[in-house]
């Protein structure tokens, strides 16, 4: 398997997209290990779609690693220790995730971000995130950190306010978006993956969410 590398020192382009919101251009330089990585743990914990509290599914399929995964069904949104299809612990970040996500938070000014869960969503062309806000976790002292690999995305961005119209960014492989501070509970998603062929991932874009669920 190859090292892990990346551009630790300085991204190709930041983008400002908030207040303490920023897209990192082509962080993520070799993919191999972290595509690798999610290959391993979908083979130990498969994506699967997950279904809102209201009982509708969710389009986006999913998966976690790390100490904690983000799970949601009838009994609401939530972090557990264990998967809910085996009650088996969730598989420990592969190699390279952590490192990642540090080096992306600390690039985007968080330095010493431990995330404790990632939460590793697939999509397919005509699949989308609805705009939300990632209030799960215990506390919202920690930024939240994006990895996109696969077909590009239009990212949405909005503010504190559902209502209030998001801003769209286009989001290609290897972009991480990093937001924390007075951005942390801004609403966000994503707009249908448009069809498309990904050189590594085919008709597949994934997204790695990696945050301090403790």
């Amino acid at each position: 398997m190859s090292t892990l590398c990346l551009s630790l020192e300085l991204p190709a382009q930041i983008d400002a997209i908030g207040p303490s919101a920023s897209i990192l251009r082509r962080f993520v330089g070799d993919d191999e290990a972290l595509i690798a990585g999610i290959e391993a743990v979908a083979a130990a914990a498969p994506f699967r779609r997950m279904t809102t509290p209201g009982g509708r599914p969710i389009s986006v399929a999913m998966t976690n690693c790390g100490a904690l995964g983000w799970i949601s069904d009838r009994s609401g949104y939530r972090y557990s220790a264990t998967d809910p299809l085996d009650e088996a612990p969730w598989p420990a970040m592969p190699p390279g995730f952590g490192r990642v996500a540090r080096a992306a938070a600390a690039a985007a000014g968080f330095a010493g971000f431990e995330p404790d869960a990632c939460l590793i969503n697939c999509y397919v062309p005509g699949t989308r995130l609805s705009l939300h806000q990632d209030r799960d976790e215990a506390s919202f002292a920690a930024p939240i950190v994006s990895v996109s690999l696969g077909l590009p995305v239009t990212f949405l961005f909005g503010g504190m306010r559902r209502a209030e119209r998001p801003q769209r960014y286009l989001l290609e492989h290897g972009d991480v978006v990093v937001w924390g501070g007075e951005s942390r509970l801004y609403f966000h998603g994503v707009a249908p993956l448009a069809e498309g062929i990904h050189a590594k991932l085919g008709r597949r874009r994934i997204n790695l969410t990696f945050r301090r669920a403790t």
